[in-house]
């Protein structure tokens, strides 16, 4: 199950680990992206912290904490070849996995329906 946030991030949960990405609809805003930092494996993450940045041909933009956690596991490929991200956005494209302070606080964010309102 994806949730998504109004900054165009989404969550796939898997037990209280949480893969962080950007979302198809913020890969066409930004255009090509060229290069990609990532926060450091055990970052502790407040829900709105800056987590990471995409910089693309058009803009440079923030990636920001979805939730409140831990920073476990970091995607490499996406920093040697930052053209994955806008090849495969909600899979090969993910950004990082966070260790969630609070599963529940999943339930705040929106669902597919959702999103697709928002970005409509």
């Amino acid at each position: 199950m994806l949730k998504y946030t109004e900054e165009h991030e989404w969550l796939r949960l898997e037990g209280d680990i949480a893969t962080v990405g950007i979302t198809a609809h913020a890969t066409e805003l930004l255009g090509d992206i060229v290069f990609v930092q990532l926060p450091e494996v055990g970052a502790t993450l407040a829900k709105g912290d800056g987590a990471a940045v995409v910089e693309s041909v058009k803009a440079a933009s923030d990636v920001f904490a979805p939730l409140a956690g831990e920073v476990v596991e970091l995607n490499q490929a996406i920093v040697e070849d930052p053209a994955i991200v806008n090849a495969d956005p909600q899979g090969a494209g993910w950004f990082f996995k966070l260790r969630l302070a609070d599963v529940r606080a999943m339930d705040g964010l929106m669902d597919e329906a959702a999103y697709k309102k928002l970005t409509g």
